[in-house]
């Protein structure tokens, strides 16, 4: 009896955690279409062919589901870190891992295996697993540093712990963006995309010193102007759908009556806040590129205005990774608008190259690189606070301006004077 018992309940076992997988796969497809707050059981139940009552077999709360989804990314990106840290020296070790997350987008792409849900609803969790989900994310991000070896200052380990976030952004935001490419195309997008990590994209004997903008201030009524921002920073921090307009009223100390004075609805409200974020852009590219001078001296201009605004009270600007949540009608408008700001980065960047300022990087990957250096700024702000601004810009936009191993950065951009040379 007891050989029997114990395959037939190994066999149920297995067959239970088949489902559940199955059940995961389907949940993380619906949170990267919809987002956490949007995934529904009946949702998930359909793709895996189950009614809601067997769903809530393997999971009581919708909450405890969209964790798992979570808590699988964490782990598979943790088993790629593990992999990589048993390389030898930093490039390689951040090269491997750089690989290994190539291979896996590969084999989604090809179906071989299922995807994971992306990350960036994390935060609109609830407490207690939100500080749960938190925990373990802090602890994927002290392994990420360790790629770059143990430092050798306090300072140098505030700036490998920006690498490291900056490296973590890029790979979360690196599906996004290859879903453009063809398959067989990812080999060369990996090793272009490895070299800007390696060795940045200025050319040989550029200098880090940026011009300030020449923008006009734009008139705007202060009341909508401060709910704007009020959103923007919730909507960064838990998602369109955890950014309540309960929430907003609450962060403002208003009442909704106020809210409804300025805006008609929540959707207005997130469409005003994409305007003003990529306005806030696009004004700026339009100003840097009004320069006299290098290509290189625009962009380095632009980078530095975009990151004092993340790192300043007057921000955030929206982050790109916030629109996955959007209702379908806004998202697309919304996405088109994010893909023209992308391009034009990358026009700026062929120009770069062309002129010689810049090193010859692929102008349509180093743009996506930008755009995750510009997200990740957000994460940053208490790294920043230890040091004058200008200085926080200049080491943080280093590692896509002179690659991600370059130490002696922090002996070119001293508190006060951020000229840098690159030899």
């Amino acid at each position: 009896m007891g050989p029997r018992e114990d395959r037939t309940g190994g066999q149920a076992t297995k067959r239970f955690e088949a489902k559940r997988e199955a059940i995961v796969a389907a949940a993380a497809d619906v949170i990267n279409q919809q987002s956490a707050k949007g995934m529904t059981f009946a949702d998930v139940a359909r793709r895996v062919g189950l009614n809601t009552t067997s769903v809530t077999y393997y999971f009581k709360r919708k909450e405890d589901l969209a964790a798992a989804c979570f808590e699988q990314t964490l782990e598979r990106l943790e088993a790629m870190l593990d992999v990589a840290l048993h390389e030898q020296a930093p490039e390689t070790r951040v090269g491997r891992f750089l690989a290994e997350n190539f291979r896996r987008l590969a084999r989604i792409r090809s179906g071989a295996e299922r995807d994971v849900a992306a990350l960036s609803d994390l935060r609109a969790m609830e407490d207690p697993l939100r500080e749960r989900l938190l925990d373990a994310w802090r602890l994927l991000h002290a392994k990420a540093r360790r790629l770059w070896g143990t430092p050798a200052s306090e300072e140098l380990a505030g700036l490998i712990d920006a690498r490291a976030h900056l490296l973590l952004e890029n790979v979360s935001w690196l599906p996004t963006w290859l879903a453009h490419y063809d398959l067989d195309e990812y080999p060369r997008i990996e090793a272009r995309l490895r070299e800007i990590f390696f060795f940045g994209i200025a050319a040989p004997d550029q200098r880090w010193a940026p011009a300030p903008l020449r923008i006009s201030p734009r008139e705007h009524e202060p009341g909508r102007e401060m709910f704007l921002h009020a959103a923007t920073r919730l909507i960064n921090e838990l998602g369109y759908r955890g950014a309540s307009v309960e929430r907003i009223v609450a962060e403002l100390n208003v009442t909704k009556g106020s809210f409804y004075h300025h805006l008609d609805a929540k959707d207005e409200l997130v469409i005003a806040c994409c305007r003003r974020s990529f306005d806030t852009i696009g004004e700026a590219q339009r100003a840097a590129e009004a320069l006299s001078g290098s290509h290189w001296l625009q962009l380095t201009s632009l980078l530095a205005h975009l990151l004092e605004t993340q790192f300043s009270e007057t921000g955030p600007l929206l982050r790109t990774t916030a629109l996955s949540g959007l209702p379908l009608r806004v998202r697309t408008a919304m996405i088109d608008r994010s893909n023209r700001v992308a391009r034009r980065f990358a026009g700026m960047l062929i120009d770069g190259v062309a002129e010689g300022s810049l090193r010859p990087v692929d102008p349509l990957i180093a743009a996506q690189v930008l755009m995750a250096l510009h997200n990740a700024a957000l994460d940053l702000r208490s790294w920043a606070e230890r040091m004058p601004v200008a200085r926080a810009c200049g080491l943080y936009a280093s590692a896509l301006a002179f690659g991600m191993f370059d130490d002696s950065v922090l002996e070119h951009f001293p508190a006060g004077d951020i000229d840098r040379v690159k030899a």
